[in-house]
């Protein structure tokens, strides 16, 4: 299974990352890139500070094996491929495209962000 993670994909692109992934931004050939390539990274792509390693050391019991980034600092994390589909609906696409938003939910309809 690869790890297929967008921050090791935003890592791989440097200077290039507007804000925004595509998904071309998903195939590009980069050993960073775990959409395309299976393990980790090469390296360690951040430094981490005290918390990260408290955390890493001290795991929270879950069951949760997605995150998708709130835009505020935070994370929502998900158990299921479908919550993580919801959120990223709700916290990546309802605000910044419309049209996109509107395709997702006709897939996930359910999703309480489609439901607003």
């Amino acid at each position: 299974m690869r790890l297929q993670t967008d921050p090791t994909v935003i890592y791989a692109l440097g200077e290039a990352f507007d804000g925004n992934i595509r998904k071309r931004d998903l195939r590009i050939k980069n050993p960073y890139n775990t959409y395309v390539y299976k393990g980790l990274p090469p390296t360690p792509i951040a430094m981490p500070g005290r918390a990260a390693i408290h955390a890493a050391v001290n795991p929270v019991e879950s069951d949760a094996l997605y995150f998708v980034a709130k835009g505020n600092g935070s994370h929502q994390f998900s158990a299921t491929y479908r919550e993580h589909r919801c959120a990223v609906i709700e916290y990546q696409l309802k605000n910044k495209s419309p049209r996109r938003y509107r395709s997702q939910c006709r897939k996930y309809p359910r999703c309480a962000a489609c439901r607003r």
